[in-house]
Parts: C-alpha cells; sequence; structure tokens
C-alpha cells in the first residue's frame, strides 16, 4: 500500500487519534497536573479542540473536504505553537499580551531539556497539517485519474 492511498483510508483516523491525544494531553496537564493554561496555551486549546469533532466527523463520513476544514485550524495552531514555543526558549522578549500571574514564557514541564508542552502542541499541529496535505494530493491524483506506476515493469 503506497501512502497517498493509506492517507486516502486511514488519514482522517489519523489525524482524529493525534488531535484527541493532543486535547486529552491539554486536559492532564490543567486538570490533573495543575497547570494554569497561559493565553497562547488558550488560543492553542480553541485550535486543537474543535479538530477532535472536526476530524472524526470528517473520517467517518470519509469526506474528500476534510483537508480544507482542517488546515486553516492546524495551520494558524503551528504559528500559535510555534511562537510559543520560540517566546518560552527566549528567542522573543516576554510578550505583554500575557497575563502577569501566567506568563507565556514560563515552560512548566521540560523533558529533555527541549520539549515543553508548547512543543507538544506545535508537533500535533504540524502532523495534522502534513497529514492533510497528503490527503488533499491524494484526492488530487485520484480526482485526476493518475494511477499508481508500478515498480518494475
Amino acid at each position: 500500500m503506497r501512502l497517498s492511498e493509506f492517507l486516502e483510508d486511514y488519514g482522517g483516523w489519523l489525524a482524529f487519534i493525534i488531535a484527541l491525544v493532543a486535547t486529552a494531553g491539554s486536559l492532564y496537564y490543567s486538570e490533573v497536573a495543575g497547570f494554569i493554561p497561559c493565553r497562547l496555551c488558550w488560543y492553542q486549546r480553541i485550535l486543537m479542540y474543535p479538530l477532535v469533532v472536526v476530524t472524526f466527523v470528517g473520517a467517518l463520513k470519509r469526506d474528500d473536504f476534510l483537508p480544507s476544514y482542517v488546515l486553516p485550524l492546524s495551520i494558524i495552531g503551528m504559528l500559535v505553537s510555534g511562537y510559543h514555543y520560540l517566546l518560552e526558549k527566549g528567542v522573543f522578549p516576554p510578550s505583554t499580551s500575557c497575563a502577569i500571574d501566567v506568563p507565556c514564557n514560563i515552560s512548566y514541564v521540560n523533558y529533555l531539556g527541549f520539549i515543553t508542552i508548547a512543543l507538544m502542541a506545535f508537533t500535533a499541529f504540524t502532523l495534522i497539517t502534513l497529514i492533510m496535505i497528503g490527503m488533499r494530493l491524494a484526492y488530487r491524483r485520484d480526482a485526476a485519474g493518475q494511477l499508481p506506476i508500478p515498480a518494475d515493469l
């Protein structure tokens, strides 16, 4: 099975699982571990939580337009979480838009010296974006009637 065929068949489900794990992780960190989300964390949640429902429904219906629904949220999520990570690492100065009691440049977790919650969110948004781009390309190839090239003739 080629990657394009796999993404056509299971890309929606794969994106759903990634969004579900990211949502469960953010809820764990805030509700179980007791970490108070900063303003940028809330923006990332606003972009990630709907992806659970949208990808689930899109995968169930095998909707060819699923990438069109998901890509705006995932790309904006990549930008927000990427900025948040760079803010945490000191590349950008501390933002004045974040609250003083919950600053955006403080990392609650720092696994292996570089894995923060913002990086985990960035990774989830990036994976979902790549899956959706792959699905869109696979649908276009399929609509154009392009057949896979045989390995050896």
